[in-house]
């Protein structure tokens, strides 16, 4: 049975919450384990392939960049600090399909390395941080923007748990940090969830 892959779509509609629950933990923890191999090879290559494929800001290779800049972290200690949030977003977004997965990931990815590009600092960027704060910005909005009861109430529980790591897009707060992608992630969700609307244009507030 197909099931329903609308982002307004409660979890389990169409096919059974387990199996999609099952799927989403498969393609975020395969995701996960490879940014881990990944860190091996570059920890043994003495993390040379930061200097590579890092994302340098304002460089006309490092436009490129931005496709490989999340997938590498300046040591195990940084990618391990993103693991647990890359985990419990990207499972919560899949719940509500693999096209609604992949569409918060790309923009999140894809403007996070943009905004970087344009107005990142000196220094070559890596980390999937900026995959963070857009999978956790999606998940905090797109409740808002389709008027679905079940996804503000998740949106207040994760605010609760994880609002505090907002800050970081802040320059002044996270000044050791690139502030940049986690902006640049930040706006990237919540247009991905603009896009993935369920709601049509002049239709009436739910209960009209």
């Amino acid at each position: 049975m197909e099931f329903d892959a609308s982002p307004g779509g409660r979890p389990g509609a169409g096919k059974p919450a387990g199996a999609r629950a099952r799927k989403g933990l498969l393609v975020v923890g395969s995701f996960v384990v490879l940014l881990y191999l990944i860190e091996i090879v570059n920890t043994a290559l003495f993390h040379s392939l930061n200097r590579t494929f890092g994302l340098r800001p304002r460089s006309p290779d490092g436009i490129l960049d931005i496709l490989t800049f999340p997938l590498l972290h300046a040591n195990l200690a940084h990618l391990m600090s993103n693991t647990l949030p890359l985990i419990i977003f990207g499972f919560l977004v899949f719940l509500s399909g693999r096209r609604v997965f992949i569409t918060a990931l790309a923009a999140s990815w894809l403007v996070s390395g943009i905004v970087v590009w344009l107005i990142g600092g000196a220094s070559v960027t890596v980390g999937a941080s900026g995959i963070v704060f857009g999978l956790f910005s999606f998940l905090l909005v797109r409740g808002f923007v389709n008027r679905s009861w079940w996804q503000i109430v998740l949106s207040v529980v994760l605010f609760m748990a994880y609002g505090s790591i907002l800050f970081g897009v802040l320059p002044t707060v996270a000044s050791f940090v690139s502030w940049q992608a986690h902006l640049g992630g930040a706006i990237g969700g919540v247009a991905a969830a603009l896009l993935l609307s369920t709601r049509k244009p002049g239709s009436l507030p739910a209960g009209r």
